[in-house]
């Protein structure tokens, strides 16, 4: 989440500098990654207004300006930035003064015609990466006003690192709360007064999927004028938070959704038909999104329709047959409320990720659709003019979220806390983040009720830590736990942790690897098993639950040897997943040996482990874990071992793991240049070993 200092500082403005601001965040569990200048120092620069233009006579793609700087006397300037139009104004830098990045500008000749001077681009003031135009600034600036002024290049851009868990504060009005919170200070939440309807415009709105949607709030906005680009205080802002302007309307529903954390969604009023309704899509249904792409759409898929087809991905992506273009004279806003688990998963099974699911996914307040759309209105009428008709909000009050109410006894902040904090600073605090306190005190307990903006807290141990974090994990002091020193039986099963150091102690080292591995590799691996697929996999290389260790180990292996390591020995222990009549977890332990026997020493010959060298580590680790047990091994035929060099393990009978080398065949596929061990042992199967007993020392020394 990226947002700027001033903006912010609209809304909660405390007398701290930006350091001290940046150090509160991050103590707030708001990690600050980076603070950077909003824009680079435009001392030189000054907005110019183009008073007339003509062709230039030698050159079909330059145009010659007559610009009004602010000085006595115009100036000409020949140009090619196909976006200039008479009368509106644009940055200027006259003759001998030089751009952000160091350029001098000096008097040049272009075919004949003489340039004092230069209009810029977003490119050459450092503000965006656009080449193709000169930066437009806003149609009131005077001639001569320093873009200084304009653009306060001594504002700051935050970057903050967010847990899921805080999607409230995706949004200026979110990050202000906290702020606010820790500073004691005033949250400016700017009035956004109702806007009167003029008009009887309307569009009926029907919840099939209310589960999923359960509150809509639509307006139709008529005779609106788009032709205006926006603002360069609403394309500043925009810009600051990450987000590129795109036309005044879709310019101030994403304005909505970064001041105050609802994603919203403007449509092309003419290009729907009927009513609109939020459904699942039908079998086979198909939507051409605003980028163009066409998508299938799964019957599990949210949508916005129409009377005739999907016109939208709720909560994801707008479609392209309904979109605001160049001659939209009459819009219809939308702003809804998608649950996190009708919008999870989705963006990322259709290989979209986009601000609004982003938001979606982690919460978003479910009181705010109606004022957020009032919000959009007031900036629309004021930027684009228009006349709006009534708010249509329709609410399935069944399936909005309960806001949870949580007791917090003083008693158990204490003891958490490992200090008291003042029962009227724990009340200030959880107030200022937006709880209301339900009850007076009764007998050392309240009751708060939890904000409809936090879906992160649902018990008392939640407030205690609302409380840390606002008065400060700083002053909370530091004490060891006193720890009681009994003496504790034996575990039984201690062998299959001490294994871990057998390991180490054999110069392995712990891999930790995830438990979704590639079907490409599994299925090379284990061609005949019958691995559990995900539905909505992290990747397409992490679409299966693995049936084994190895797949992991691999990977780790591949990792290191492209990083000049020559040799490689992991291990590591976890669960697999196995279908048979059901899907059974096993804990396994697994490990993979690459290069030489010993590291490279003096004394010691250097050659590359074998069979026997994988046999001796497994034996090792059983014996130091486990005691003596009776091992036996027996020849097996695997896909994936080389055949001669594979082994079964057997206890009692009954195969306890596997181990050998890789099938060349494979080796030679994955690209490993020498021979690759393997082992994996079953500890389900293993038994566990005897309790330690006493045995009478000797009289005799040794």
């Amino acid at each position: 989440m990226k947002f700027s200092e001033r903006w912010l500082r609209e809304w909660a403005n405390p007398e701290v500098s930006a350091e001290v601001l940046a150090e509160q965040l991050t103590m707030l569990g708001l990690e600050v990654d980076a603070v950077a200048p909003a824009a680079p120092p435009l001392h030189d620069i000054v907005a110019g207004q183009v008073e007339s233009i003509e062709k230039h006579p030698n050159a079909d793609r330059l145009q010659v300006c007559v610009v009004q700087t602010g000085a006595a006397e115009p100036v000409t300037v020949v140009t090619g930035a196909p976006n200039v139009q008479v009368g509106q104004r644009y940055p200027y830098i006259g003759v001998g003064l030089k751009l952000p990045d160091g350029t001098r500008i000096k008097k040049a000749r272009l075919r004949g015609i003489e340039s004092s001077g230069m209009l810029c681009g977003g490119a050459e003031l450092g503000l965006s990466d656009d080449t193709q135009g000169l930066f437009p600034l806003s149609e009131d600036t005077p001639p001569g006003t320093a873009l200084n002024e304009l653009l306060h290049p001594d504002d700051r851009i935050f970057t903050l690192s967010l847990t899921p868990n805080r999607g409230d504060c995706l949004s200026i009005r979110g990050i202000a709360r906290e702020v606010a919170a820790v500073n004691r200070c005033e949250l400016n939440t700017p009035a956004s007064p109702e806007v009167a309807a003029v008009n009887a415009a309307a569009r009926a709105v029907e919840l099939t999927a209310a589960a999923s949607c359960p509150r809509y709030v639509g307006r139709v906005i008529r005779n609106v004028d788009v032709s205006h680009p926006s603002p360069l205080w609403l394309r500043e802002k925009l810009r600051r938070c990450g987000q590129r302007s795109l036309g005044v309307v879709v310019d101030v529903t994403n304005y909505v959704m970064l001041e105050l954390g609802q994603p919203m969604h403007a449509f092309d009023n003419d290009k729907l038909e009927g009513g609109i309704n939020v459904r699942h899509a039908t079998p086979g249904e198909q939507l051409t999104l605003l980028d163009g792409s066409v998508r299938p759409l799964l019957e599990d898929t949210l949508v916005i329709a129409d009377s005739k087809r999907a016109v939208a991905l709720a909560g994801i992506m707008g479609g392209l047959d309904t979109a605001v273009g160049g001659d939209t004279r009459h819009l219809f806003l939308e702003s809804a409320f998608f649950t996190a688990a009708a919008i999870a998963g989705r963006a990322r099974q259709l290989g979209l990720r986009t601000d609004a699911s982003h938001r979606f996914e982690r919460g978003v307040d479910f009181s705010l659709q109606a004022h957020a759309i009032e919000r959009a209105t007031e900036l629309l009428l004021a930027l684009c003019g228009g006349e709006p008709g009534p708010l249509t909000e329709v609410v399935a009050a069944a399936h909005l979220p309960q806001r949870q109410l949580v007791e917090l006894r003083s008693a158990t902040v204490s003891r958490v806390l490992g200090k008291p904090v003042a029962k009227s600073e724990c009340v200030d605090i959880l107030s200022s983040l937006g709880l209301e306190q339900e009850s007076e005190e009764q007998e050392d307990s309240r009751h708060f009720r939890v904000p409809p903006h936090r879906f992160d807290l649902e018990r008392e141990a939640d407030l205690i830590e609302e409380i840390a974090r606002v008065h400060g994990y700083d002053k909370i002091p530091g004490r060891l736990p006193q720890v009681p020193t009994a003496m504790r039986p034996v575990d039984a099963g201690a062998g299959r942790h001490s294994l871990r150091h057998v390991l180490v102690e054999r110069g392995y080292q712990e891999a930790v690897t995830y438990s979704f591995v590639s079907a490409e590799l599994q299925s090379l691996l284990f061609p005949a098993c019958d691995a559990v697929s995900l539905l909505n996999p992290i990747s397409t290389e992490m679409d299966q639950m693995r049936v084994s260790l190895w797949p992991g180990l691999l990977t780790a292996l591949r990792h290191n040897l492209n990083r000049q390591q020559q040799r490689v020995r992991l291990f590591e222990t976890g669960r697999i997943f196995v279908r048979e009549e059901a899907i059974e977890q096993r804990m396994v332990v697994g490990g993979v040996s690459y290069g030489s026997v010993l590291p490279a020493q003096w004394d010691a010959a250097d050659r590359p482990g074998d069979f026997h060298d994988l046999k001796s580590d497994v034996e090792a680790m059983l014996a130091g874990c486990y005691g003596a047990l009776q091992l036996a091994y027996r020849p097996v035929s695997l896909p994936s071992l080389h055949h001669g060099q594979a082994a079964e393990l057997l206890h009692a009978g009954q195969r306890i793991g596997l181990l050998g080398v890789l099938h060349p065949g494979l080796q030679a596929r994955l690209e490993f240049e020498g021979a690759v061990l393997l082992f994996e042992i079953n500890l389900e199967a293993v038994p566990e070993q005897d309790l330690p007993k006493y045995k009478k020392i000797s009289k005799f020394p040794a």
